[in-house]
């Protein structure tokens, strides 16, 4: 427990490498521990900001960054000064649904480039189980000249952050660590145990460690698309979902799951790690894949039945004026990556709809350089013929459907459409509106 001990007193350096949604949490409950922190990043940019005092992320806040004790790094040759690193960076997936581990290799080369001899490096990146081990291992050992075991150790503690998420937080969400042999994981709990108020779950091994990141995920999205599936029958049989999962819930052992867009950097990401591995074992998922296909098909389904409606109500979709309310993958979060809100703009591409889009979270330029979309303020939609609820932000919910109706341009309530994705709006007053509309 020397490192533990060196750490606590300030003899020794923690770093994160990566300070994105996962990242910069972490690294800002250790400082507020006391701890010595290196918060590195390969975005200059980011960093920058960071030193002046802005949290891009929106999930620690600025005043709490600009008091932070964080030494923030985009020069890699400060790692050097750490002997516990903290990787967090994404793992997304490529177009085939193939994991795409470039960020955590070169994350794992930068480490192990300037890791010292006595160290722990700890991923928190979500990867298939073994990745650790048969991936990173290798680099750091190649990267360092050390050998695992004798001139560093390695951990796996999988990161449970859930984006825009205030209730749920790093502190009060249990951690599960684990380690390469009995002293690494009694050493990574202990760190951990400094920032986790409800305790660490320790496990046997690495690759069990990294399981429960990608099956927990994968459970969600299984559920998630067993409502889409309802939602979509549902639909056919003129009965409101959400009034179904309503009365469902009224038992006591429902799971409380509803349909909707199923994006972001974990559920619509993780299940595709766990598949890749099972394949490369000769296993084919029978039902995790099936699942993706129904959560991977829902924004197109959601511009489908837009058009029909815009057809009900006598418009002609490809002149229409289409605006959807928000782009992030989630309700209250600037987070865009892996939003299905695009799928549901390449379905309007299709039948010639170019849809304008608003979103106080999102940062414009995100949405320029990942999906070429302009992000619009609310205050500039007027005339339009269809309004997509896409998103919960709060500040949509806050819209009446009085209010909504000033968005369209001068015509008949019959001729004026609104699609309720989140189901932001009671049956009751949709049937009144007097418009065309259509939730999911």
């Amino acid at each position: 427990m020397e490192l533990y001990n060196k750490l606590i007193a300030g003899d020794e350096n923690l770093s994160v490498v990566g300070l994105g949604y996962v990242g910069m949490p972490i690294a800002h409950a250790f400082a507020k521990k006391g701890l010595n922190v290196i918060g590195f990043d390969l975005n200059k940019e980011k960093i920058e900001l960071y030193r002046s005092g802005i949290d891009p992320t929106k999930e620690v806040g600025d005043d709490e960054i600009r008091n932070t004790k964080i030494n923030f790094a985009f020069d890699e040759a400060e790692l050097k000064r750490a002997k516990f690193h903290i990787i967090a960076v994404p793992t997304p997936v490529n177009m085939d649904h193939t994991p795409d581990l470039t960020p955590v290799i070169g994350a794992s080369e930068i480490v192990g480039r300037n890791l010292m001899p006595g160290s722990i490096v700890v991923y928190e990146s979500t990867v298939y189980p073994g990745c650790t081990e048969d991936v990173c291992i290798p680099i750091l050992e190649k990267q360092s000249g050390l050998k695992c075991g004798a001139g560093f150790k390695v951990g796996y503690s999988p990161e449970r952050i859930n984006p825009g998420d205030k209730v749920h937080r790093l502190e009060n969400i249990h951690k599960i660590v684990s380690g390469i042999d009995k002293e690494s994981l009694d050493i990574i709990k202990a760190v951990y145990d400094l920032v986790i108020e409800v305790g660490t779950h320790p496990v046997s091994n690495l690759r069990t460690a990294e399981a429960v990141k990608v099956v927990e995920n994968s459970q969600r999205d299984i559920n998630i698309a067993f409502m889409n599936e309802l939602a979509m029958v549902f639909d056919r049989m003129d009965i409101d979902t959400n009034e179904v999962v309503d009365g469902m819930n009224t038992k006591w052992n429902a799971l409380g799951f509803r349909p909707g867009l199923v994006g972001g950097h974990c559920i619509g990401v993780d299940p595709y790690y766990f598949t890749y591995e099972a394949e490369k074992l000769g296993y084919h998922s029978q039902i995790i894949l099936n699942g993706r296909i129904v959560n991977d098909s829902m924004g197109a389904y959601v511009a489908d039945a837009a058009v029909k409606k815009m057809i009900e109500a006598g418009q002609a979709p490809k002149k229409s004026k289409v605006v959807i309310l928000g782009l992030a993958f989630k309700e209250n979060c600037p987070d865009t990556r892996n939003s299905k809100v695009y799928d549901i703009i390449k379905q309007l591409n299709i039948y010639g709809i170019e849809p304008v889009v608003v979103d106080p979270w999102a940062s414009e330029r995100d949405a320029l350089q990942e999906y070429g979309v302009k992000i619009i303020k609310m205050d500039d939609v007027k005339n339009v013929d269809c309004v997509i609820v896409a998103v919960a932000h709060n500040e949509f919910r806050k819209i009446s459907l009085d209010d909504i109706k000033k968005l369209y341009k001068k015509c008949a309530d019959g001729e004026k459409v609104l699609i309720d994705v989140k189901g932001i709006y009671k049956i009751k007053e949709l049937k009144s509106s007097g418009m065309q509309w259509w939730r999911l």
